[in-house]
């Protein structure tokens, strides 16, 4: 007989200050962090700052275009020396008493009242180093400056994941989105690993796709998932595709890939879209969602005339159904959308683990395993470290 796998983490663990702090201590401090794109720092002086648990880091391009990164605070009285992105810096200038920082993070100058500083006291007082590397066209940070090179801590998942060249492809600006949900961290990353709604809660909003037969598992601490293309839109791809068909995905690699990098962050690689899914956790019962999506190439006439190709051909070949069917326009489950679908499911998820009767029923076998094998590494790191 199966053994049954229960949950593992308590109720405490998505809705307590001292497990929110422990998380970002030994969980967010002491695994590799998304930080943005490539092209995101593209000039000498640009950087990006990135919030890594309870520590602060910036990434920085120097004057020789090589990628640097430090702890985002002052040697001096620990104020942050730089807000969100910015261009071109020639130097990184504390905004409280004007220290003074090359790209490299060495101090090369100090306000003339505490200039009795020898050379040695400034080599002494360099900005902390953390790790910053480039996997995937992406840009990742670690707090610590000696750590798993990132080729070894996504180990084994590059040929679980799709045919795309993020490089190469475009990110347009209007198709960003950021959202902040009422709802602990973890609960939006089970929910977006959690086969088992795929076919339920999205019935309709997302029957393109296969969902009885997708293929997922974890890769040591990521998850790793594909399913294909339902038959009825495969055979009308060409009408219903929202977005030009990127050149990699020839008929061999159709389909979906959706893994999720431990611990942070999920990647959605479709026919005609590549795109990133971040989660911030801001406190037990607030998280931050990035959505940042690139597309091939294309005019903006081939980029409108395709979408209204799509919207025309959806009704037609797959209909367009909601959850349900109320008279309330701002009704998240008649929206059509499977964001505020699963959006409403996690708000309502963290609201329920206050009433003093939740409690987990019987979970299904195999699609709800991904869950508990989350919970299991979380639960893993916090005891490692």
């Amino acid at each position: 007989m199966d053994k049954v796998r229960v949950p593992v983490l308590p109720i405490e663990a998505y809705t307590s200050m001292e497990w929110f702090r422990k998380e970002q201590e030994k969980l967010f401090e002491n695994t590799w962090q998304f930080a943005g794109f490539i092209e995101d720092l593209t000039d000498p002086g640009d950087y990006i700052t990135v919030q890594c648990g309870r520590q602060n880091i910036v990434v920085v391009k120097d004057q020789d275009n090589s990628l640097k990164a430090f702890h985002n605070l002052c040697r001096h009285r620990g104020t942050q020396l730089l807000r969100a992105v910015g261009r071109r810096q020639k130097a990184i200038t504390c905004p409280y008493h004007d220290w003074t920082y090359d790209l490299n993070g060495e101090l090369i100058s100090i306000p003339e009242e505490t200039s009795e500083f020898e050379d040695l006291h400034k080599k002494k007082l360099c900005l902390h180093k953390a790790s910053v590397a480039i996997w995937r066209g992406m840009l990742w940070v670690h707090t610590k400056p000696n750590t798993i090179p990132i080729d070894e801590w996504f180990s084994g998942c590059e040929k679980h994941l799709g045919p795309h060249n993020p490089e190469r492809l475009i990110e347009y600006p209007d198709t960003r989105y950021e959202k902040v949900i009422n709802a602990n961290w973890k609960i939006i990353v089970e929910n977006y690993i959690d086969v088992y709604h795929l076919a339920h809660l999205h019935s309709n909003t997302l029957n393109m796709y296969h969902h009885a037969k997708a293929e997922y598992g974890f890769v040591n601490d990521h998850f790793l998932f594909w399913e294909p293309l339902a038959r009825k839109y495969e055979k009308n791809l060409d009408e219903l595709i929202p977005f030009k068909r990127i050149t990699e995905v020839n008929d061999e690699h159709l389909g979906a890939f959706v893994p999720w990098l431990f611990p942070s962050l999920g990647l959605a690689e479709s026919e005609s879209s590549w795109s990133t899914f971040q989660v911030i956790p801001l406190s037990p019962y607030k998280t931050k969602v990035i959505v940042r999506t690139k597309l091939e190439e294309m005019t903006e006439q081939e980029y409108f005339s395709q979408q209204e190709k799509s919207s025309k051909a959806w009704p037609r070949i797959l209909g367009i159904r909601t959850k349900y069917e109320t008279s309330d326009a701002n009704d998240p489950m008649e929206s059509g959308d499977f964001m505020e679908e699963d959006i409403y499911a996690c708000e309502q998820l963290q609201k329920a683990m206050e009433n003093p009767l939740f409690e987990i029923g019987a979970t299904a076998k195999n699609m709800e395993s991904p869950i508990i094998g989350f919970q299991e590494r979380i639960n893993n790191w916090l005891k490692k470290n």
